[in-house]
């Protein structure tokens, strides 16, 4: 059985006859403490609640159902969950009038050039201000062509997108309203631990106002989403349509947004996922403000410093974030840091790999910080200015350059790897760019440690020891070295599809000639 994780918005085609729900996909992070149990819901003695009527009553009327329309093209289909394909025909007795209906139909909706068809969809939203300010994830609206919002009261209000953030999946709609809206505000995420009291409130399956209740299942969770996963995990049970809802601590104070569910078939199983309050709050303003976020920006690529990592490096205790490589021209360049730095500390606060991208993106663009590098086992503090994040783009193909007279390939076998040189062929067929120097790995064994690292025929090693390397000849003499000098790994700066990351190799044979 294949457990996936899935977004939670509803989906459905109005042109279909046999209705299924699908579902969508992404998620995001969090901050912020919260206040003390309200004793009309806490028994004394912090046991389990009595009821939770009361609470459920006041939080209801904020929350509400978020209904979008949308074209559809064939062209967009590869874009779509694969919850969200269209159903199967079913197995009908040849010959049957009902065959060639389902035939035709089916055969209407997979024709690239059959006309565009309408989707809806369905998922959850909160009112957090009185004017009519609503937030839902952003996958509820993206490529929405209408907006509408359901109250409690059965009220239909039409609602535009005020703007929306795809990396923490969030969107800020705005309704207008004759009179003030019933809202919920806010509360400190970071202030709640694992195992206090939650509640649920949204849309599961369209089923409009549901409450649900549980306990923070665990906080911190990175769930491969985005750069700024720090979802918090509850068992509260959370479906397709909850995506949007709020997640409540006993206060009514919105803690969470639940975003995601890890589910074998769709369903609860009591794994949900909700963006933390505290990041969802700052993302809110800046897109009530401006209509998009700005997201302060360091200029490096980094990872996590693992007990092997340190080994090669020589740092006493396996903590902060290696700096695998610095943007030309970015703040950390400006700021004199280089590859095989590690950053300890930010403003004074310990760091570790995961957590630096959405620390440093929390940081106002312009101001000063101060990070704390660990630098060939010397210790410095260095003023860095937080740049902004830049947009993606996509990089021009490079052009493949001449191949230069270069030594033959090298086998490291007790690594499981074959390295040759970096030629005009080599950058032709696996696509580099001129600009890239090194060695490219040209073939890695299946059942290899290379192979377990994560090295791939086509990744090119750049750095030994955090020593450049341009030749197979070269590398083969760092990692002897390195033998010589009885280190218990060595670490191999690799640039592959996603950019640099550091592996450590363990040094436990000789390679092979």
């Amino acid at each position: 059985m294949r457990v996936s994780l899935r977004l939670l918005c509803s989906v459905s085609l109005s042109s279909l006859l046999v209705a299924g729900l699908g579902v969508c996909a992404p998620a995001h992070a969090a901050q912020e403490p919260a206040p003390t149990p309200a004793p009309a819901v806490v028994v004394a003695g912090g046991h389990a609640p009595d009821s939770f009527a009361d609470l459920a009553a006041r939080l209801l009327p904020a929350v509400v159902n978020v209904s979008t329309t949308q074209t559809v093209r064939e062209a967009d289909s590869e874009e779509d969950d694969e919850d969200d394909q269209l159903p199967q025909m079913p197995n009908f007795p040849q010959g049957s009038p009902f065959e060639k209906f389902f035939h035709d139909f089916m055969n209407r909706q997979t024709d690239p050039n059959a006309p565009p068809r309408r989707m809806q969809a369905l998922g959850s939203g909160f009112i957090i201000d009185p004017t009519g300010y609503i937030v839902t994830n952003n996958h509820v609206i993206r490529k929405a062509d209408r907006i509408t919002v359901t109250l409690q009261d059965n009220t239909v209000l039409s609602a535009h997108a005020v703007g929306h953030d795809d990396r923490t999946d969030l969107a800020l709609l705005k309704v207008d309203s004759k009179k003030p809206l019933p809202f919920v505000s806010f509360g400190d995420s970071e202030h709640h631990r694992v195992g206090d009291w939650v509640l649920a409130i949204g849309n599961p399956f369209g089923l409009s106002g549901t409450v649900t209740a549980g306990i923070i299942s665990s906080r911190g969770r990175n769930i491969d989403q985005g750069p700024y996963d720090d979802f918090i995990q509850t068992d509260a049970p959370i479906n397709k349509g909850n995506s949007g809802g709020p997640l409540f601590d006993m206060d009514g104070n919105v803690i969470g947004v639940n975003t995601a569910i890890y589910s074998p078939s769709g369903g609860s199983v009591g794994i949900g996922f909700s963006i933390p309050s505290n990041e969802a709050r700052n993302v809110v303003e800046q897109l009530r403000k401006n209509g998009k976020v700005s997201r302060g920006w360091l200029g490096v690529r980094i990872q996590n410093v693992t007990q092997e990592i340190a080994d090669g490096l020589g740092l006493s205790t396996p903590t902060g974030a290696l700096v695998a490589g610095v943007e030309k021209g970015g703040p950390a360049d400006k700021a004199g840091l280089k590859t095989g730095d590690v950053i300890q500390s930010l403003n004074g606060q310990p760091v570790e790999g995961k957590a630096l991208p959405r620390l440093s993106a929390q940081l106002p663009v312009g101001t000063q910080a101060k990070l704390g590098l660990w630098r060939h086992g010397k210790v410095m503090e260095v003023p860095i200015t937080i740049g902004a994040l830049p947009e993606v783009q996509e990089e021009a193909p490079a052009k493949p350059a001449s191949p230069p007279k270069s030594p033959a390939s090298v086998s490291f076998a007790d690594f499981g790897f074959t390295v040759g040189p970096l030629d005009g062929a080599g950058r032709s067929k696996y696509n580099l760019p001129t600009s890239l120097k090194g060695v490219l790995v040209t073939s890695v064994k299946p059942d290899g440690t290379a192979a377990d690292r994560g090295l791939k025929e086509g990744d090119v090693i750049t750095e030994v020891q955090q020593a450049e390397v341009a030749t197979p000849a070269a590398l083969r003499q760092r990692i002897d070295a390195a033998r010589k000098a009885k280190k218990r790994s060595v670490l191999l700066l690799v640039h592959d599809a996603d950019g640099l990351r550091w592996i450590p190799f363990p040094l436990s044979a000789e390679d092979a000639p």
